[in-house]
């Protein structure tokens, strides 16, 4: 069997004391060795490399996923012995710690050959029905047999779970969410979220509840990440003001989409909210949620918000009614639209 864990060839006590903290907090093992001339062996077939010398690398051969890690800069001497050896990056403890995790933890969880996509929702204005846009997108992901995973970022929404009607199921929500580093796997999430088969894929959600605090910034993204590099799509329920980690999912999204109320005043909310993301993504289009008045046009919203129209959901005066029995499903205009941004993110 292939031996899967990354190979330690470090003689500085301090930084391999320091690189096994760091597994741990991503739950890598390790495989050491003493100098180089003992890795041969190992040097061929192990994922990563880590060493902070290539003193006695005679005859290895050049490879990929070698990273020189020290206390220290290198000499111009040793970078160029280094480079020789296939190393393409150098990491200086502590302050590269972020780069090294990474590292280790692409071991444990090797990225998804599928790209990961990740759609924010935003409310134009209050009520604006931006958690049941952000719910049917994910649903509508979910059924055309994509694993998707739904993230409520808004901690004074009630919670994304009463929306979908899942208040109940097991799983964690924010509240009772610890990391103890600033980086999670997809595999660790999908134990601890209600989990659920929608159609032909599944829908992980990770809600805000009633009482506690929200998402951290590094939480955030941490969860956001994850879902990227696990091949998911990944739809997040944001509040209106951005704060810190609402800052970190803007940042991440292939597409931000703010949900405009099909009158003026939506409009000009929604515009107020538009000029604030603006700071933060260059991706937005709208969703126009309610009945065409006859007074505003597609073309009078875009102009008003400052944003391109995606599509248009008309009145859906069932939706409340659907919620409140809590068996949300999306309706045909919603799920209508849920594909377009869906196609939007391709």
């Amino acid at each position: 069997m292939t031996d899967n864990r990354p190979l330690v060839v470090v003689a500085d006590h301090v930084v391999r004391d320091h690189l096994r903290r760091l597994a741990a907090a991503v739950g890598c093992e390790l495989r050491y060795a003493d100098d180089l001339s003992t890795a041969r062996s190992a040097w061929a077939e192990a994922p990563l490399v880590l060493l902070d010398t290539v003193a006695g690398a005679g005859g290895l051969p050049r490879r990929s996923d070698v990273v020189l890690v020290r206390a220290q800069a290198p000499t111009q001497e040793e970078w160029r012995a280094a480079v020789s050896l296939g190393v393409d990056s150098v990491a200086l403890l502590p302050a590269d710690e972020e780069a090294v995790v990474t590292a280790l933890a692409d071991v444990v969880e090797r990225p998804s050959a599928r790209a990961g996509r990740v759609v924010a929702v935003v409310g134009g204005r209050g009520g604006a029905g931006a958690s049941v846009l952000a719910a049917s997108v994910a649903i509508t992901a979910a059924r055309s047999g994509e694993a998707a995973l739904l993230v409520d970022c808004d901690a004074l929404g009630g919670g994304v779970d009463l929306v979908l009607g899942t208040e109940s199921d097991e799983g964690l929500r924010w509240p009772d969410l610890t990391m103890s580093a600033g980086r999670v796997s997809m595999t660790e999430l999908d134990a601890a979220l209600p989990t659920r088969r929608r159609g032909r894929g599944r829908l992980s959600v990770l809600s805000c509840d009633r009482v506690g605090a929200g998402p951290s910034d590094v939480a955030a993204a941490a969860v956001v990440d994850a879902g990227r590099r696990a091949g998911r799509t990944v739809v997040c329920d944001l509040p209106r003001y951005p704060d810190r980690a609402s800052v970190e999912v803007l940042h991440r999204a292939d597409l931000v989409v703010l949900v405009v109320p099909a009158d003026v005043r939506g409009c000009v909310a929604a515009a107020c909210v538009r000029r604030r993301l603006s700071d933060h993504t260059t991706r937005l289009e709208a969703v126009v949620r309610g009945r065409p008045s006859g007074y505003l046009s597609e073309a009078d919203i875009a102009d008003a918000v400052g944003v391109p129209v995606l599509a248009w959901v008309g009145q859906e005066n069932a939706v409340g009614r659907v919620l409140d029995r809590g068996s949300f499903r999306p309706t045909r205009r919603l799920a209508r639209a849920a594909r377009t941004v869906l196609a939007a993110l391709a």
